[in-house]
This record gives structure tokens, C-alpha cells and sequence, in this order.
């Protein structure tokens, strides 16, 4: 089936359904989990008594997790499959959550934080290559719609996370509670994910061979994966940026009443949930790359509204809630881009390219925390503008390749001679 076809929705196999309504689910899982944590920093920060440096640093230990074991993403796929692997690696996050909550100090807190983001990485590869398995079975773009559902999931965890500071609850209850409601939906819906090996969905898979790997996959298109990169990091700094600051912002800049502090991550990943929702079918009908470049571009105007209303908590709210809605395909569409580079297995670029993406959450929290010690929060914010408006200039990467020039997929192959 070629990537621009159409099928009716009734001719879908019923277990092609399932697997995706699974891989909804770990989406949602997954965006639920991070977004439960999210609205105890501030609390987190001043509990421990951590600068903003310090505090920047800490943080940065989800990312350096992700970096240093978010490698081992496409080997794993490719040995135990998407399946499996981002089952497993939504247990092992589960588990994780709760030593977040009980860290009694900075560095025992980083140390927590690396653990989770070592599996989130792991796991967002895993779902989002099953997620595009699904996708290629159903002959049309649904990617979108797995990541509007993590921002829903996010939402959710954003607004509850809320209710439960606000209601005076010990976070060591609240995220060991969570911890088990997402590994156990995880492991409960795991059945209905697509059985088999990962080079079955793509013909693209075959021109790798099985001297596949990430060596040979940035020996086969380093300049494409750079590029995507550098695309994806730009895209994660906005998204970090409502998730690490929005509530520290509000708080020490704004001097908004704490049941507020999860507000601004919440407008995020809202009109993030939106963009999503209605994404597939603007992707389609306005190709990638435009969709991409005016994306990042509405999103720097919407940190830019943030640094210019750091005495308005309506204005900040709307513009992290901007700054969402204009990153809200960049990941997904980074993420299709990266899987279909001709010669390199779907498992490894995604591999690579969600690697890179996590430099931007690496570098972000540390930089905007230096630069907002030294000066103040809202200046440190200018540099995620800028991130935005140069990660604009190469959305042109993003465009599809000719669907002339690849082969059917390997399970569509001719039957005759």
C-alpha cells in the first residue's frame, strides 16, 4: 500500500485497530505519567531549597538518562521488538516515578531523574515506531493523532497533579498511585500491539539488510539526521520550557497563588492537544515543511508574549498555551521523517534523531537556569526564541521522499511474476 493511499476505514483489520487503540494508550500513559510529576517542581524546589542553576541542573538528569541510554532504543527494538520493548520500558518508568517524589536531596534527585528519562527515551522510541508500523497499515497519516493524545494524557496529569497539590496530598501517595495505574494499563493492553519483527512493515527495512545499525545509519545519511536533530531539539526546548518553567515563572515572576502553577504547562499541552487533533489532516493538506516553519514561528511569538508579560498571568498562560499549539507537530513530524530515510532501518533513525532531540532537553535546563540566575528568568527565555526561529529555517527536511523512488512495502510485494 503506498504511502498516499486512502483506504476505506471499515476495510482495516481488526487487530490493525487494536494495535492502534494500544499504542493510544501507551501515549497517553506516557504523557500522563511525565505531566503528574510536573506541577510538584516548584514545591520540589523549594523543598530541597535548590537555586535556579541547581535546580536546572537536577532536572537535566531526565535528559542526560535519555542521552547516555536512549541509544540502546534501536538495538532493542530491532532484538525484542516495538512491542515489547515499550511495554517493558513503561513498567521500568512506572517504577521510577515514585523515587522522584521521596529524593532527599539535589543530587539523589538528579540521580531519580536520570532513571526516567533513561526509559522515557526508551519507550517513546519503541511506541512511536510502533506507532508508525500501525501507521503504514492503515496507508494514512495518523501520528498526529498518538501525539495528541499524549498531550491529552499530559493535560490530564497537568490538571490533577494540580488538584492534588492544592488538596494537600503527600506527592510520595499521589506518583506512587500513578506509577501503578500506568504499569498496569501498560501491561494489561499490551496483547493488542502488532506481533512480529520490525522490517516487515517497510520496504525500506530490506535496502538496510542486516548490517543495519546506528553506525551505518549515520554513514548511509548523517547530514538528513543532523538536520532532523537539530529540528527535534529546537522543538523539545519549547516543550521543556513550558514543562521545567512555566511553573518556576509563574511562581517567582509572576507571583501567582500556587494552585495556578500548573497552568501554564496545562495551555501548552492543551492547544498542543489541539494542534494535534486537526494536525494529520493540515499535514496533508499544507505538505510538512509549511507546517513545520510557521509552527516554530508562532511558537517563538508565543515565548516572546511570556518574556513581555511577566507581570500578567493571563498573558504568560496564553503564551506557553501558543508556544504549544505551534510545536505541536514537530516532534510527530520529526519522528515520521526520521523513520523513513532510504537505507536505514525506522528503529535506528528514530533512534538517532529522538537522541538528538534529548540534547535540547540536556542543554535547555541548565542554560535557562545559568542565564536566569545571572539576569532573570524572563531574558533566559529569549533563547528558546531564538531556537524556534533558526530550527524554521530547516523544516524543509521534513518533506516526505518521492513516493516515486521507493519500493512497495515488503509485505505488498507482487504475487505474479
Amino acid at each position: 500500500m503506498s504511502a498516499t493511499s486512502k483506504p476505506r476505514r471499515d476495510s482495516v483489520d481488526p487487530a490493525v485497530k487494536r494495535a492502534r487503540l494500544a499504542v493510544a494508550i501507551l501515549f497517553v500513559l506516557n504523557g500522563l505519567a511525565l505531566a503528574n510529576l510536573i506541577p510538584w517542581y516548584p514545591v520540589i524546589k523549594g523543598d530541597l531549597e535548590m537555586s535556579n542553576t541547581v535546580f536546572g541542573i537536577a532536572v537535566a538528569g531526565f535528559a542526560f538518562g535519555a542521552l547516555v541510554f536512549g541509544t540502546l532504543s534501536g538495538p532493542l527494538i530491532a532484538r525484542f521488538g516495538s512491542a515489547r520493548t515499550s511495554t517493558v520500558w513503561a513498567v521500568v518508568m512506572a517504577a521510577v516515578l515514585p523515587l522522584i517524589a521521596i529524593a532527599p536531596n539535589p543530587w539523589t534527585l538528579a540521580l531519580a531523574m536520570v532513571g526516567m528519562g533513561s526509559a522515557d527515551a526508551i519507550m517513546d522510541a519503541a511506541m512511536n515506531a510502533h506507532g508508525l508500523r500501525v501507521q503504514r497499515r492503515y496507508g494514512r497519516s495518523i501520528i498526529n493523532s498518538f501525539h495528541a493524545l499524549w498531550s491529552a494524557g499530559a493535560v490530564v496529569g497537568g490538571l490533577v497533579g494540580s488538584l492534588v497539590i492544592g488538596a494537600g496530598v503527600p506527592r510520595s501517595v499521589h506518583l506512587l498511585v500513578v506509577a501503578i495505574v500506568v504499569a498496569g494499563v501498560a501491561v494489561a493492553t499490551s496483547g493488542w500491539l502488532l506481533p512480529g519483527a520490525e522490517n516487515t512493515e517497510r520496504a525500506a527495512e530490506a535496502t538496510a539488510g542486516d548490517g543495519g545499525g546506528l553506525v551505518d545509519a549515520w554513514r548511509v545519511a548523517p547530514l538528513v539526521l543532523l538536520g532532523l536533530g537539530v529540528i527535534m531539539m529546537a522543538s523539545t526546548a519549547l516543550e521543556d520550557t513550558a514543562g521545567t518553567w512555566s511553573g518556576v515563572y509563574l511562581k517567582d515572576v509572576v507571583g501567582a497563588p500556587a494552585a495556578t502553577l500548573g497552568l501554564g504547562f496545562v495551555a501548552s499541552q492543551g492547544l498542543m492537544f489541539v494542534g494535534r487533533i486537526f494536525g494529520d489532516r493540515v499535514v496533508d493538506r499544507f505538505g510538512p515543511s509549511l507546517v513545520a516553519r510557521t509552527g516554530l514561528l508562532l511558537s517563538a511569538a508565543g515565548i516572546t508574549l511570556v518574556v513581555l508579560s511577566s507581570s500578567s498571568l493571563a498573558g504568560v498562560i496564553i503564551g506557553f498555551g501558543l508556544s504549544g499549539l505551534g510545536a505541536s507537530t514537530i516532534y510527530p513530524l520529526g519522528v515520521t521523517a526520521s523513520a523513513e530515510i532510504p537505507g536505514v532501518r525506522s528503529g535506528d533513525g528514530i533512534t538517532i534523531v529522538t537522541w538528538l532531540a534529548r540534547v535540547g532537553f540536556l542543554a535547555v535546563p541548565p542554560a535557562i537556569g545559568a542565564v536566569a540566575d545571572a539576569a532573570s528568568l524572563p531574558i533566559a527565555l529569549t533563547m528558546v526564541v531564538a531556537a524556534a526561529v533558526g530550527g524554521s529555517f530547516l523544516a524543509g527536511l521534513l518533506r516526505p521522499p518521492d513516493p516515486d523512488a521507493s519500493q512497495p512495502h515488503a509485505d505488498e510485494q507482487p504475487t505474479g511474476a
